[in-house]
C-alpha cells in the first residue's frame, strides 16, 4: 500500500517562482519537518520554486534524503496576463475542468499533469513519499482523488498545509 503526503509550501513573499520563504515561512519549515520526521517517508519529490523546496528542505536534511525536483509539481497557470477577477475564474475551473483562459492550463491538463507524478509513484519502490507542490495543483490532485473537492476546499488551504493520501481503492484522504 502506497502513502503519499501532499504538502502545500510554507508563507513565501510571493508568487513568482523565485519567491523566498518568509521568516515566518522557514519556521513552519521547520516544524513541517518536526510534524513528519516519524512518517516513513522515504522519498521526498519538489516543485522546482524556490518556495516548495525550501518547505521540505529542513525535513529531507533531517531524513538524510535528496529533493527530487519535478517540474510537474509547478503551480497551474491560470491565464498568461494579469487579471482581477482571477479568483472567479478559478471557480469557474473547478465546475468545467476544460475551462481555459488564454496562455493558461485547464485544470483537467493540470491535473493530468500531477497524477502523472501519482502514476510513477504506484511503480516506484517507495511505499511512502511526499509531494511538495503549490495550492491550485494541490486542490487539483485532491479533487482527483475525491471529485466533491472544489473551489471552497481550495479557499481553505493554508500555507503550509498536509493531506495524507492512502493508495486504496478507493483512495482514503486525510487532512494533517
Amino acid at each position: 500500500m502506497k502513502t503519499i503526503y501532499i504538502v502545500r509550501h510554507c508563507k513565501a513573499e510571493g508568487q513568482e517562482a523565485s519567491a523566498l520563504l518568509t521568516a515566518d515561512g522557514l519556521a513552519q519549515a521547520d516544524r513541517l519537518a518536526d510534524l513528519l520526521i516519524d512518517s516513513q517517508i522515504e522519498r521526498i519529490i519538489s516543485s522546482p520554486y524556490i518556495r516548495a523546496k525550501d518547505s521540505v528542505a529542513p525535513l529531507a536534511g533531517r531524513l538524510k534524503l535528496q529533493v527530487e525536483l519535478d517540474e510537474r509539481l509547478v503551480e497551474r497557470v491560470l491565464c498568461a496576463g494579469f487579471i482581477t477577477d482571477w479568483q472567479q475564474h478559478l471557480e469557474a475551473s473547478f465546475r468545467d475542468l476544460d475551462f481555459c483562459l488564454e496562455g493558461g492550463e485547464s485544470s483537467r491538463l493540470a491535473m493530468r499533469r500531477i497524477v502523472s507524478v501519482v502514476d510513477e509513484i504506484r511503480k516506484h519502490p517507495a511505499e511512502t513519499t511526499l509531494l511538495a507542490t503549490h495550492g491550485n495543483l494541490m486542490a487539483l490532485l485532491l479533487k482527483y482523488f475525491d471529485d466533491a473537492v472544489g473551489f471552497i476546499d481550495w479557499q481553505k488551504l493554508t500555507n503550509p498545509d498536509v493531506y495524507l493520501v492512502t493508495l486504496t481503492q478507493p483512495p482514503r484522504l486525510q487532512r494533517l
